[in-house]
């Protein structure tokens, strides 16, 4: 419970909305861009890869090596988002695409462009793999999920 109150809380997902609800219609840096992520995306994904951990008795190295997957996929997804959200339809997305250029939010696609957006998404997926090497490749299914959300298409 501990756990799912630090994710939500104040200082996590609170903080990471309210500096997104503020910095709409703002020209934001990466970092504060980046500071928002962390906040509400990365800290929601860290927060549940912990928890299967604390079920599972992960030993405390292996919490901190789900730890740094968690932060690192979140980043990406979230990356990976505002990509699709430039790039996708409406009806290949399932939701309206463009949404966060109507609402001059902040996104890597608009701060750093397209490409060097794929970059760091790629670059996040990678430094969510190489957590996982505490686990001997039996992290199957984290693996898997993090090559299904970089290379999603909605």
């Amino acid at each position: 419970v501990l756990e799912i109150a630090k994710a939500a809380g104040s200082l996590q997902l609170i903080a990471g909305q309210v500096a997104d609800l503020e910095g709409e219609g703002k020209d934001l840096s990466v970092a504060e861009l980046r500071y928002i992520h962390e906040r509400k995306t990365s800290a929601l994904l860290c927060c549940s890869v912990r928890l299967g951990g604390m079920s599972a008795n992960c030993t405390p190295a292996q919490l901190k090596a789900l730890t740094d997957f968690g932060y690192h996929v979140g980043l990406a997804f979230q990356v990976i988002d505002d990509i699709l959200d430039v790039t996708q339809s409406t009806e290949t997305l399932g939701k309206t695409a463009g949404k966060d250029v109507a609402a001059q939010k902040a996104t890597y696609p608009r701060l750093v462009g397209l490409d060097k957006s794929k970059r760091i998404a790629a670059q996040l997926t990678a430094r969510a793999y190489a957590a996982l090497k505490p686990f001997k490749g039996r992290a199957v299914a984290l693996e898997a999920l993090a090559k299904y959300l970089l290379e999603r298409d909605r």
